[in-house]
């Protein structure tokens, strides 16, 4: 019974981890404190740098343009990939 506990509590905590992790922004909606929470390595005064770059440049094309932002590298991009979307409206 104790195996069975363990594997139910488990599977539960991956469930929970996964959707967390799971949850993805839209680069041209989201405001600094919602990107500074969702991107890895992404602090309140780069978030503020993405978004005044958006209202300066318009919306980014795709998510490889967060790259165009000051202080943004490859890394970050590719460590964050599967958060990040673009609506093209």
């Amino acid at each position: 019974m104790i195996t069975l506990r363990s594997i139910l509590v488990t599977c539960l905590l991956c469930l929970v981890i996964g959707h967390a992790n799971a949850e993805s922004i839209d680069i041209n909606a989201a405001d600094a404190s919602t990107i500074a929470a969702t991107i890895t390595g992404i602090g309140p005064a780069r978030a503020e740098a993405i978004v005044a770059y958006r209202e300066a440049n318009g919306p980014f094309a795709s998510v490889d343009d967060l790259v165009l932002v000051k202080g943004i590298g490859g890394a970050t991009l590719e460590k964050n990939r599967s958060k990040l979307t673009v609506d093209k409206r």
